[in-house]
């Protein structure tokens, strides 16, 4: 399952889940409620038939109630009360003789077994409740990304499909531009560069989406990211001679997929190269688990929204920078930017 695909099904599956357990867990609180006051009733209403059958002088056998006759003076006396103890119940009731009470006391023990028992049948049925909406969410879950899942899966093959047929006529037009290069007027024809520079921006953006297209599938294992970074700065230092490069970079390793990481660091490579100044210079180095990659280019005005897909100060397309930020998001590393008129610092900090 996808990186998207798992998102979509965890919100679908919480959202459903979590409103039928919600309503669930809120009806077992009220159930018990109900029955613990119908439970106090029960009592009260047993103190009260034993009281009953003492005025009447009725034999009766209680191995939990008690009573005494008590002198007393109740100030707002009412039937309707019980007191409720740690350890029993108590209740006052009139006695026929003069200002005299009938003290009752009853045990709370069966009581509070009841209630122990009644807790854990609560709980009981709650837990299968719980237990058969979560397998009832998790069928409907899947059936409506079932939909989802079907297209995504064809429009992924689509975009491979699409992807590798076009890299034929990509390297045709790289090939025969090598060729057209060693034409003597190949520098005074305009029209070629364009197409050179145009042809070098379809070969990077080909790249950048086979790369993308595997993001949800990337085998992660220990890489030196240090050596990878000076391999592809010896690669910029002949291309892009007329810059200074500088590396401090040592003992950063993390697990990665090696593929994934050359095109986060070409990506960055290229645009601080790209965009610098004449004779300027791009420096890399380390502190720990962060490789700092820094340039002498003129600034980004709004470097919060680089990451941004189509967002692009240059003449670019802007999907570069997207790319990397969501295969940073896929290996968990951390990345910020931070620039300036005299230059910008990107920091990747690894796990």
């Amino acid at each position: 399952m996808h990186q998207h695909e798992k998102r979509s099904f965890w919100k679908i599956f919480l959202a459903y889940f979590g409103s039928v357990a919600l309503l669930i867990l809120l009806a077992g609180h009220f159930y018990y409620k109900e029955q613990y006051q119908q439970r106090i009733k029960d009592e009260h209403f047993a103190i009260i038939e034993y009281a009953r059958h003492l005025k009447m002088n009725e034999p009766i056998v209680s191995a939990d109630i008690t009573h005494e006759i008590v002198k007393k003076e109740i100030k707002h006396f009412s039937m309707d009360t019980l007191i409720i103890k740690e350890n029993y119940f108590e209740k006052y009731i009139p006695n026929n003789w003069h200002e005299s009470y009938l003290y009752i006391k009853k045990d709370t023990r069966r009581f509070k077994e009841h209630i122990s028992a009644l807790k854990q049948q609560i709980i009981v049925v709650q837990l299968l409740l719980l237990s058969l909406f979560a397998l009832i969410s998790l069928l409907l879950t899947n059936s409506a990304l079932r939909p989802m899942k079907e297209m995504i899966f064809r429009l992924d093959k689509f975009t491979k499909d699409l992807i590798h047929d076009l890299n034929t006529p990509l390297t045709t037009i790289k090939l025969n531009l090598k060729l057209l290069e060693k034409d003597a007027a190949y520098p005074e024809n305009k029209a070629l560069k364009r197409i050179g520079k145009s042809a070098y921006e379809i070969s990077e953006l080909h790249q950048n989406l086979t790369v993308l297209l595997e993001e949800d599938t990337f085998l992660l294992e220990e890489i030196d990211v240090c050596t990878i970074a000076a391999e592809l700065l010896c690669d910029y230092e002949a291309i892009y001679p007329a810059l200074r490069f500088k590396t401090a970079c040592s003992a950063l390793k993390s697990n990665l997929n090696e593929t994934a990481l050359k095109q986060i660091l070409h990506n960055l490579l290229s645009n601080a190269c790209r965009y610098n100044r004449e004779n300027g210079h791009i420096n890399i180095w380390n502190k720990g688990k962060t490789l700092y990659i820094q340039d002498s280019g003129t600034g980004i005005t709004n470097p919060e929204r680089i990451f941004e897909r189509n967002y692009s100060e240059q003449s670019s397309s802007g999907i570069g920078l997207d790319i990397v930020k969501r295969l940073c998001d896929a290996m968990k590393i951390k990345i910020s930017v931070d620039s300036s008129a005299n230059g910008t610092t990107i920091s990747l900090t690894f796990s």
